[in-house]
């Protein structure tokens, strides 16, 4: 099943999330190539592609796991957690519709 997890950034996460990223996107990138990834990617505080100092307010990823409770598991050992970047990840199942 799908699932969506969503973190949300502490105030000033940049540079913390500069620094972990390279773990972050391989977890991703294991995902991607086991065909389980559907879409990755962080939010810009601005509004802008490239948000440059402002950063960015969180993540959405959305991905298959066999329960609910992996999915979790999975997103409680993101090195963005470690590196004190997420205030907090909320995990759900994830029914897409389209396209």
């Amino acid at each position: 099943m799908l699932y969506s997890i969503v973190g949300q950034d502490v105030e000033n996460s940049l540079e913390g999330r500069k620094q972990a990223r390279p773990a972050h996107l391989a977890r991703l990138e294991a995902l991607r190539d086991e065909g389980r990834l559907v879409l990755a990617g962080p939010n810009p505080i601005a509004d802008s592609e490239d948000p440059g100092t402002a950063g960015f307010s969180g993540s959405v990823v959305v991905a298959e796991f066999d329960s609910l409770e992996a999915a979790k598991a999975w997103a409680e050992a993101d090195p963005y957690i470690e590196a004190g970047v997420y205030a907090n990840v909320d995990v759900k199942p994830f029914k897409k519709v389209l396209p």
